[in-house]
C-alpha cells in the first residue's frame, strides 16, 4: 500500500468520527504535513448551521495550530453515492479558500471517487490580499528581530 492510499484511508477513518446529525453526510480529511505528520479532521455540524465546520478546515486548522506545514490533503465523503455526481465529493468554496491560504499552490488534493487535483486546479486564481503572500514561518525558524 502506498502513502496516498494510507492518507485516503486515514480520511475515511476520520469520517467515522463526524458529528452529522442533520445532514447524515459524514466527511473526513487527512492532511499530510511537511515533516510527515498526518492530522485528521471530520465535519462537525451544529443546530445553528452557520457554526458547522467542514472536515478539511478542522484538519488544516489543527495542523497549523500544532505548528505544522500542510503539504497534501485527502478527502472522503463516506456517505456520498460513489455513482452520483462528482460535485457531492468536492470541497466547498470556503474550504478551497482555506487551502489557498494554508497550503502551497502545487499541493495535491486527493478526493475519493474523483481523483487527484492540484490546489491550483481546484481553485484557479484564488483570492489573496497580497500579490505574493508572505511565507508562513515554521516554528523552528527564529524570528528576525532588529536591535539598535
Amino acid at each position: 500500500m502506498n502513502n496516498i492510499e494510507q492518507l485516503q484511508q486515514r480520511a475515511r477513518a476520520a469520517a467515522l468520527h463526524a458529528h452529522a446529525p442533520y445532514s447524515q453526510f459524514r466527511v473526513g480529511a487527512a492532511v499530510l504535513c511537511r515533516d510527515g505528520t498526518v492530522v485528521e479532521g471530520c465535519n462537525i455540524e451544529n443546530a445553528s448551521f452557520g457554526l458547522t465546520i467542514c472536515a478539511e478546515r478542522v484538519a488544516l486548522f489543527s495542523a497549523v495550530s500544532k505548528g505544522l506545514q500542510p503539504e497534501a490533503l485527502a478527502l472522503s465523503c463516506i456517505d456520498a453515492d460513489v455513482e452520483g455526481p462528482k460535485a457531492l465529493h468536492m470541497p466547498c468554496g470556503a474550504c478551497r479558500q482555506v487551502m489557498q491560504e494554508l497550503m502551497p499552490s502545487h499541493a495535491k488534493i486527493y478526493i475519493d471517487s474523483v481523483g487527484c487535483l492540484s490546489l491550483e486546479e481546484l481553485l484557479p486564481q484564488g483570492f489573496c490580499l497580497q500579490r505574493h503572500p508572505p511565507k508562513r514561518q515554521s516554528p523552528t525558524e527564529p524570528e528576525s528581530h532588529q536591535t539598535q
